[in-house]
């Protein structure tokens, strides 16, 4: 059963073309800088790769360079549309609706559609890819898997916010996002790790990042919220802030509520300190000496650090943290300065182990160390596919 897996990001696409139950990779590849004349995409099966800069302005035309590359007479994997059996989406945003992989029909669409304003960077791109589809493979079931459902574990006292009841009632919570990631790696880890008890903050860097807290499996803090916007530094958008400068940018200085939401969300995080969204840029700039780019990185890992601070202090404790993501699995300089200075807590970063390029789980700590500091590539792809085929097929 071929199953073809789309995962919109704020500003890329990861998809792969899977073969279930043998979980075959037929095909992947990735776009990134969506949105951007220079966008990379890359496509790759056990035969042929390809690697092109051009301009990809939006997503939905992303989509269809990918259904044009399955489809490519020389290229492709597959030679007409009724071969793909499945269509698994990652949809960011499920709210209360959705606790669990779930089968598209109307109704679903119009939910996914209603948490737009919770996820403006993400459902709307989400929704686009089913719909689109739907109408390149219009004989394929389309599947849901919504990075919400990982975190319906996190407990009332830590999803409630400090406001009047009535408000929780109405679904205003911390609901946590990049669940299908965090979920995938933290099984990776307890396996690897051979813990029948687990203590594993996950940290997820990407263009948007997210940390959770993991007890035994389950997710029970996270560092977004009600939506993907709060809690570490990302690339466009400004984490955790005091709500108060939204008051003093509208009463003071003039910004409409429209404005304020733009800004926090599409031109703050790293593009807004430096200019730049792709951290490979700011490192580069840093590196030539940048002050602007320096201070981001030390901002951005400063706040990953005193999440980390939290998570070890709620799960009392810890046995491994996870670096994963685009970010996470690349970037040896944020590893690197995230584990600086953190001796006392058990985490040693053994400086040749964090510089090894790895597709595979590594472990980056000093031998011996109290705290096992793993870099696991995620698969949210596979993570999608193995629900996808179990939702079918049960």
């Amino acid at each position: 059963m071929n199953i073809l897996i789309i995962n919109s990001g704020s500003s890329s696409i990861k998809y792969q073309l899977i073969s279930m139950p043998s979980e075959r990779v037929v095909c992947e590849g990735l776009i990134e800088r969506i949105g951007s004349e220079n966008a990379i995409l890359k496509y790759s099966t056990d035969t042929s790769k390809l690697e092109e800069t051009q301009a990809i302005l939006s997503h939905k035309i992303g989509l269809l360079k990918i259904a044009d590359l399955l489809l490519d007479p020389s290229l492709g994997v597959i030679t007409n549309a009724a071969e793909i059996a499945i269509v698994g989406h990652r949809v960011v945003h499920g709210g209360k609706a959705f606790s669990d992989t779930s089968l598209i029909d109307a109704s679903v669409k119009e939910k996914i559609k209603n948490l737009f304003s919770l996820a403006p960077l993400h459902n709307p791109h989400n929704l686009e890819g089913i719909e689109l589809a739907e109408e390149i493979f219009p004989n394929a079931k389309q599947v849901a898997v919504f990075d919400t459902a990982f975190h319906h574990s996190i407990p009332e006292v830590a999803k409630r916010y400090a406001l009047p009841k009535k408000f929780y009632e109405n679904k205003v919570q911390v609901y946590g996002f990049h669940g299908t990631s965090h979920k995938y790696v933290s099984e990776k880890a307890i396996e690897y790790l051979q813990l029948k008890s687990s203590k594993i903050i996950s940290i997820h860097l990407g263009n948007g990042c997210s940390m959770t807290a993991i007890k035994d499996g389950k997710s029970i803090d996270h560092s977004m919220g009600f939506a993907p916007s709060n809690g570490l530094i990302m690339g466009s958008r400004s984490g955790d802030i005091d709500h108060a400068v939204i008051f003093y940018l509208v009463e003071t200085l003039g910004y409409t509520l429209e404005q304020v939401n733009e800004l926090l969300i599409k031109k703050s995080g790293m593009l807004g300190l430096t200019g730049f969204s792709d951290l490979r840029d700011i490192q580069t700039e840093a590196a030539n000496g940048n002050q602007d780019c320096i201070l981001a990185l030390q901002m951005n890992t400063y706040r990953i650090k005193k999440y980390i601070g939290a998570y070890a202090a709620i799960l009392n404790g810890i046995d491994a943290i996870i670096f994963t993501a685009g970010i996470g699995e690349n970037s040896a300089l944020i590893r690197e300065m995230v584990c600086t200075d953190l001796e006392f807590m058990g985490i040693t970063l053994d400086t040749d182990k964090n510089n090894t390029r790895s597709k595979t789980l590594l472990e980056i700590n000093k031998k011996g160390a109290y705290v096992k500091v793993l870099m696991i590539p995620t698969n949210e792809e596979l993570e999608i596919a193995k629900q996808a085929y179990r939702l079918i097929n049960v």
